[in-house]
């Protein structure tokens, strides 16, 4: 069981239990819990703190956990209705529309309920994250002369010279700005690129997270469909002149949630129609170090092949390290990057010393490449393990490409198309992923992932977030009987 579940489940037992004690009352030792529930020490810690969180227990260090004193009366809530006015008041402006929906991010952020398979999880499951090599490179670089002062605003010489060699070409160091994870990255690339109310070219299907980006900027995504060689240039250039954009996001290898590389062919075209256009690509790399056993080489980012400041860079460690992690890069060549390095430090300043040093620990360990050969062979597994078992189980959902990169797979859903695809009936999306819930299997939906109306129901599955290849079987099984239950 994936220790996030056992902690859930005992928390649960706990707080059915608090009725036995008065308020002040003592709780079992940990070491009597653990006896009890058969579970680890660390588990019986997290799901005490979890308890405290509530306000349901409270923890003194060397005395333990006691029930927490009886809560006050909560004064009477207030009339905040004023807020609907003042937070609408721009709704006339269709300009800057200032609405902000993460609902498409939270699908793959929020935990699924205990005992549910997490199929639709963004980060690796902590068996596959350098726990010890984070933690030993954590209490390295805490260790280092300077470690907690303020570092350089554009992030460590070091750092962004070793984010420069990842990416080549003619990009130096002094190209390359620290940020705090990829979705802060993004985020001030649009600021930088785009003002509020102009249109931003996106691949369609595209990352929900980026989506979200660009409309709580007041930018309207303009979609460009991709198929299994990536973004179409020629559907490119006509949303370029139908939409006079400026801006094109794309993730050219193992797109999300495709998997697709952009094909060689395509790669000088898609930087030529950006040029001619005077308009950015925003180059979204953001699974590389996550990239199969069986891939063979990788083509470089666009950005090395780019003399002339079209592409915008995003690189990040997050995804193959842990969420925690957030350590990225933003990489770009010309005026573009004071913009780019000023919208970043009216932001965030920069981004924590400790983390960056950590950051260059870890990355110039031996444990390192040790950790991304291991990830590597494991996600082949993993992929090869629900591949099988979904055209064993499943033959009904179309799978149109097995990536070699990345941590998810993208499945279409037969029938139903356009504005069905979503409905709640027995061919809906909406209702596999109720039933797969229902099932005990948590699986992301597609329509999040298109800005305009998708062409047919969709799936993304996950194989890096559960514990195992026993769990994808499970996962799947469970999967099969949501889609059974549905098709009756």
């Amino acid at each position: 069981m994936q220790e996030r579940s056992s902690v859930g489940e005992l928390a649960e037992r706990l707080r059915g239990e608090l009725d036995r004690y008065s308020p002040g009352g003592k709780l079992p030792s940990s070491r009597a819990l653990v006896e009890r529930f058969r579970v680890s020490p660390v588990t019986v810690s997290r799901a005490l703190a979890q308890l405290a969180a509530e306000g349901l227990v409270t923890t003194r260090p060397g005395a333990g956990a006691f029930r927490a004193p009886a809560r006050a009366r909560a004064a009477p809530a207030g009339d905040t209705s004023w807020q609907e006015v003042a937070l609408s008041a721009d709704a006339a402006s269709e300009l800057v529309p200032r609405g902000v929906d993460a609902s498409g991010v939270l699908v793959s952020l929020a935990a699924p309920p205990p005992g549910v398979i997490e199929f639709n999880g963004g980060y690796l499951h902590p068996s596959l994250q350098p726990e010890r090599a984070m933690g030993a490179a954590l209490s390295r670089a805490g260790r280092r002369p300077g470690a907690w002062s303020r570092p350089p605003m554009e992030g460590l010489p070091e750092l962004r010279e070793w984010f420069a060699r990842g990416i080549g070409g003619v990009i130096g160091p002094a190209d390359v700005l620290i940020t705090a994870g990829g979705q802060s990255a993004l985020t001030t690339a649009l600021r930088a690129l785009a003002p509020p109310g102009a249109p931003v070219l996106v691949e369609s299907p595209t990352y929900p997270g980026m989506l979200a980006i660009a409309r709580a900027a007041g930018l309207r995504p303009v979609p460009v469909p991709v198929d299994t060689d990536g973004v179409r240039p020629e559907l490119l250039a006509d949303a370029f002149r139908a939409s006079g954009a400026r801006v094109f996001v794309c993730q050219p290898l193992f797109q999300n949630p495709t998997g697709a590389v952009l094909a060689p062919g395509r790669r000088g075209e898609v930087l030529r129609i950006a040029r001619d256009a005077g308009a950015f690509v925003v180059e979204d790399d953001f699974v590389r170090r996550l990239v199969h056993e069986d891939a063979g080489p990788l083509p470089r980012p666009l950005a090395a092949e780019d003399p002339d400041g079209v592409v915008v860079h995003v690189g990040s460690l997050t995804k193959a390290t842990s969420p925690s992690f957030r350590v990225s890069a933003l990489a770009a060549r010309g005026p573009v990057l004071e913009r780019l390095r000023a919208i970043q430090v009216v932001d965030t300043f920069f981004v924590p010393r400790p983390l960056q040093e950590a950051a260059l620990e870890l990355v110039g360990s031996p444990a390192w490449p040790r950790h991304l050969r291991t990830v590597a062979a494991e996600l082949r597994s993993r992929r090869d393990a629900m591949v099988t078992e979904l055209r064993a189980g499943l033959p009904g959902l179309a799978l149109p490409h097995v990536p070699s990169g990345g941590y998810h797979l993208w499945l279409r859903l037969p029938g139903a198309t356009g504005a069905a695809c979503r409905t709640h009936g027995p061919g809906g999306e909406a209702a596999l992923v109720a039933a797969a819930l229902r099932a005990g299997v948590a699986v992301t939906p597609g329509r999040p992932y298109f800005s305009a109306e998708p062409p047919a129901g969709h799936l993304r599955l996950s194989f890096a977030a559960v514990a195992g290849r026993a769990e994808i079987t499970e996962g799947v099984r469970r999967l099969r009987a949501a889609w059974e239950e549905l098709r009756g």
